[in-house]
């Protein structure tokens, strides 16, 4: 997938087969970082992912792939999701194949060296015979379920990288080296289990950690999966077509109950289930007009036509996914340094291990026991804890996001989003949710409800202006009155309009004031609190005033909780355009202080506003007006409604109405950054002591093997708890 950035720089996202740890992650980057025209490469292993920028030439897969095939890996498009699922499993079932022989073969070399450790043999020809066994056994192991690590080792090893796999497999021959010359000399201490265990056990939890990759990648399935095809009208008639063959602007039929397989607009009215996209759990109404997206379901009874705006590939459906796999191949700080602490270690282990065989010689140590104190170096420096301890906690964190309902977009976005210390919330669309409903209302004596909402619908559906429109949805929330042939009188915009109904004759619809222009008595103004903040319009007949309205911008039901949970951890203030009386009483019914709500504030005050406040600043806004804070703030997010220009502009999206999943957001974002910080203090820690103590003191090779195998799993199962917690 190639995708245009600035002008003569292009990014590009492809998937890079045939890895088989971080190591190998971190030779093809090596390799294609100094490339002519190359200006940034990374690749993500936990998702086989590779992302480059640069001239299109350069980053183009013609030419890429020939470099990394002569490492011994595949460059291909970014493959579906599906393919990945399916790339996944069979990755699970080779490794599970490798294990069960290592295991079955292993368990027989492992019973006879414990035999021999423990004295049960009755004397040293048996014991000898035995240690022979046990190299027997272990040639299927070191042969057939150690090949991965050592095909690893040696694409390494041609890409100048040497990473953990080279320590791997001089680890495993040299025990069987040592092994088979001490058996020559007749001795029965030999190593064979060593190099079985170091294999079956990094098998092991190379399949842990494959599961966990499995479950950090099943975190796209919350997004919906629309059928492949659609009922399109084509030469009179309608026609199945593959979703591949639509074009932008062709009509798409949708039957009631159906996903919607496409972005379009529709042509009719329509009731639209979007809760498997957002997570919203009311159905809403969508207008004639309105753009629907593909993985929302289609209700009521009849079918719906709808204009396709975006086909396959370009649906905000595929941009959710290319952006979450987008975000997973970037590094964040903790990430780099993670890499560079691995890069250097494997290479220093190595020459400490080679150079521990005649240091130990030199300090008086028989050729045996410095072989074998080299050997335990080697085992024991292998950098696998290092490689995995940033990457899963990243991928499991990041899908519990999208879980939750946040789509990231930024490299850096989740480390941010752990250490936000301020949030700045923009007013409209994003704690209220930006439509006009109705609140109160009072009519002239003797009218009754329905006769007003005839009258009202009859003069609503004639303007445009918001205010009517939220009259016109509330006047037909009753079966809809039959209309009146209208004629417009006069239409003063932003202020009313008069109209002349074939059943009412003259009707007024607007503001006081242009009542009050046309010689219209109105009552005073209500000076009830509550509806200080309401916008009021009102209706007029022949005979004078004849009803009031009283609509509000109010907040989404989840607005106020969420309010409350973040005011106990953050810094949090509203931002509006909006004027004071409006951002007070929404500040009211949020809970928020006075002196945290700003109104009547630019475009360019508000960014002001943001960068003023203590840094982390996390700002929430939806509009073209807050494209200025997005980018002043230090992680921007873009609410469910946002428009085109805020979403471009945040490094996250909040995928359904409301604020709330921002609290869970944020907690989850503490909990991944304390476990990559858990899983790093713990992998560096261990490597350090490992080969402090190893090289001062006797170690047992198995005790080695046990040690790294214990500090892997360890870092696995930690970032696994971000992917299974409740």
């Amino acid at each position: 997938m190639q995708v245009t950035g600035e002008p003569d720089t292009n990014e590009a996202l492809y998937t890079l087969n045939g890895m088989w740890c971080t190591s190998c992650a971190l030779a093809v980057e090596g390799v294609l970082t100094h490339r002519q025209g190359i200006e940034r490469i990374s690749v993500h292993y936990p998702s086989a992912t590779l992302w480059v920028k640069g001239g299109a030439e350069a980053i183009s897969l013609e030419a890429l792939a020939p470099k990394v095939k002569r490492l011994g890996y595949r460059l291909t498009e970014l493959e579906a999701h599906a393919d990945a699922h399916t790339r996944l499993e069979q990755e699970s079932r080779y490794l599970s194949l490798r294990l069960l022989v290592g295991s079955v073969f292993g368990m027989w070399t492992m019973l006879a060296s414990l035999l021999i450790y423990a004295g049960a043999l009755p004397n040293p020809t048996i014991e000898w015979v035995v240690a022979w066994v046990s190299g027997a056994f272990s040639i299927p192991v070191v042969t057939f379920a150690g090949w991965p690590f050592y095909r690893a080792g040696l694409r390494t090893l041609r890409a100048k990288r040497p990473g953990m796999d080279v320590l791997v497999t001089l680890g495993v021959w040299s025990a069987v080296g040592v092994s088979v010359g001490l058996l020559w000399r007749g001795s029965a201490e030999v190593y064979f289990d060593t190099a079985v265990m170091l294999i079956v056990l990094l098998l092991g939890g190379r399949l842990v950690e494959t599961l966990c990759r499995h479950r950090g990648l099943k975190a796209l399935d919350v997004l919906p999966q629309p059928s492949d095809d659609a009922m399109i009208w084509e030469n009179t008639q309608w026609r199945v077509k593959s979703l591949a063959d639509v074009l932008p602007g062709s009509r798409a039929m949708l039957s009631s109950g159906e996903i919607i397989s496409l972005d379009g607009v529709l042509e009719e009215a329509a009731w639209i289930d979007t809760a498997s996209l957002t997570g919203e759990s009311t159905p809403r109404h969508f207008p004639k007009g309105e753009p629907v997206y593909a993985g929302c379901r289609l209700l009521g009874s009849a079918d719906v036509v709808i204009r396709v705006t975006h086909v396959l590939g370009q649906r905000r459906l595929d941009r959710l996914r290319d952006q979450m796999r987008h975000y997973q191949t970037q590094k964040g700080e903790l990430q780099k340094l993670a890499d560079r602490f691995a890069a250097w270690l494997s290479p220093v282990a190595l020459i400490l291990g080679v150079a521990t065989l005649p240091v130990g010689l030199l300090m008086g140590l028989g050729l045996e026991d410095a072989i074998v104190r080299a050997l335990s170096v080697l085992v024991v420096a292998c950098p696998c804890a290092v490689g995995l301890a940033v990457p899963l906690a990243s991928l499991a964190g990041s899908g519990r996001l999208l879980n939750q309902g946040i789509a990231l977009r930024d490299p850096a976005a989740l480390e941010t989003l752990a250490r936000v210390k301020a949030i700045a919330l923009d007013k409209t669309g994003t704690l209220t949710q930006g439509e006009p409903l109705l609140v109160n209302w009072a009519s002239r004596e003797g009218v009754t409800e329905k006769a007003l909402k005839d009258r009202l619908y009859q003069v609503a559906a004639n303007s445009q202006h918001p205010l009517a429109q939220a009259l016109k949805r509330w006047a037909h929330s009753d079966p809809a009155p039959v209309s009146s042939e209208a004629s417009v009188i006069k239409d003063v915009p932003g202020q009313g309009i008069q109209l002349r109904l074939t059943e009412y004759g003259d009707i007024w619809l607007g503001s006081q004031h242009f009542l009050n222009s046309q010689g219209i008595v109105t009552p005073p103004n209500r000076t009830d609190t509550a509806l200080r903040a309401a916008s009021e319009v009102m209706l007029a007949d022949a005979q004078g005033w004849l009803g009031s309205f009283y609509l509000e911008d109010t907040p989404y039901e989840d607005a106020a909780p969420s309010i409350q949970f973040l005011q106990a951890d953050y810094w949090v203030v509203m931002l509006s355009g909006d004027r004071p009386s409006a951002v007070e009483a929404v500040a009211e019914r949020l809970g928020l202080a006075p002196d945290a709500c700003f109104a009547e504030r630019s475009p360019e005050a508000k960014a002001r506003l943001v960068q003023g406040l203590p840094s982390p600043v996390m700002f929430i806004g939806d509009g073209v007006n807050d494209t200025l804070s997005l980018a002043a703030a230090d992680i921007g997010v873009a609410p469910f409604n946002a428009s085109d220009a805020a979403r471009e502009g945040a490094a996250a999206h909040l995928l359904k109405p409301g604020i709330s999943s921002l609290v869970e957001g944020l907690a989850t974002a503490r909990a991944t950054r304390r476990v990559m910080l858990q899983n790093m203090t713990l992998s560096a820690v261990y490597n350090t002591l490992a080969l402090g103590l190893v090289i001062i003191m006797a170690i047992p090779p198995l005790v080695a093997v046990l040690a790294m195998v214990a500090s892997s799993l360890s870092v696995t199962l930690n970032a696994a708890r971000l992917a299974w917690r409740d």
